[in-house]
């Protein structure tokens, strides 16, 4: 396994795996036994950083979530699990009711959100600390130094280690960035972003995102982790749920003319190396000059060990210079 740091204070920073286990599914599609044993099988190979949020996954049986938080629970107890494994978790986008969304029914992120959210995630979990917590997504009825100030109180409580954002517009982040900086509070330092190989048209419009796509990691973004050198890219959807195997599952936003360019140089370098599409995608981020930590959920051990061996896959130069100019 390799590590990367994430954070800057030396009282919060953590090492972490460069490849990163997404729960989202676990305890509701993914049975406890399976879940169990890719738990297992990522600590054993030097796992330690998991992913999950206090929603995950409502829209699975049309409640509000906490099923991927309370296995974790069920299985840091059964396991022993310390404070060497990283949880991150996400609050914001719970629906306050059974049978509606985040879209239409999200708890936001108001301070008395974040304080009852990240008390009940902790509960969840089994923990006294919430390692890496994230603002899930945007909330616009509450003033962004209400939601800045309330994450801090959690910091400087112990409670909260490290800040994390995700699905929000670049603007907004640095917005709150500053208004953090500016108040000598600690800020957001984790970016949770879709990011894969092939890239999203970003002018497609959501449920969320009327304007065209905020979840995903565009030029803004990448831009702003050059210039920022302590912050850190989780990068959600590495593998496009099983799209770079299975062509039929690519989601709309990536049917454009880049995509066939960057399929065939990712085609290319596979075969060169003798690893498969979805190894390649993972060294492509892992090895990169940006700070990118794949974030990969599973459904199998088989899955898992696959994506282990993208952690020790070396491209060259001449390679990655293929795969970052295809367009």
């Amino acid at each position: 396994m390799k590590y990367r740091t994430i954070g800057t204070d030396p009282k919060t920073r953590r090492e972490v795996s460069v490849l990163a286990l997404g729960a989202m599914l676990f305890g509701s599609r993914t049975d406890e036994e399976t879940a169990f044993a890719v738990l297992d099988r990522y600590v054993e190979a030097g796992g330690n950083f998991i992913d999950t949020s206090d929603n995950y996954a409502f829209w699975i049986d049309g409640g509000q979530g906490g099923q991927s938080e309370e296995l974790l629970g069920r299985w840091r107890r059964s396991r022993g699990i310390g404070g060497e494994i990283v949880i991150a978790t996400k609050l914001g986008a719970r629906p306050l009711a059974p049978g509606t969304s985040y879209v239409d029914n999200s708890e936001g992120l108001s301070a008395k959100v974040i304080r009852e959210a990240a008390e009940r995630s902790r509960e969840r979990l089994g923990v006294d600390k919430l390692d890496l917590l994230y603002a899930h997504i945007e909330d616009h009825a509450v003033p962004l130094r209400e939601t800045v100030e309330g994450f801090a109180e959690l910091v400087a409580e112990g409670t909260v280690g490290l800040l994390g954002v995700s699905n929000h517009a670049v603007w907004r982040v640095e917005r709150a960035r500053s208004i953090a900086a500016a108040a000598g509070l600690p800020g957001y330092e984790v970016f949770q972003y879709a990011h894969s190989h092939l890239r999203p048209r970003y002018d497609v419009p959501a449920d969320l995102f009327p304007d065209g796509s905020l979840g995903h990691a565009g030029p803004d973004l990448l831009g702003y982790l050059r210039e920022e050198p302590g912050l850190t890219l989780v990068a959600y959807s590495p593998l496009l749920k099983g799209a770079y195997t299975h062509p039929d599952r690519l989601p709309a936003d990536f049917d454009h003319p880049g995509t066939a360019a960057r399929l065939q140089v990712l085609h290319d370098v596979a075969r060169e190396t003798g690893a498969t599409v979805n190894q390649v995608v993972l060294a492509w981020q892992i090895g990169g000059t940006l700070p990118i930590l794949p974030l990969a959920g599973v459904s199998s051990v088989a899955q898992l060990e696959e994506n282990l061996a993208a952690i020790d896959l070396e491209l060259t130069e001449e390679q990655r210079a293929r795969l970052d100019g295809a367009h």
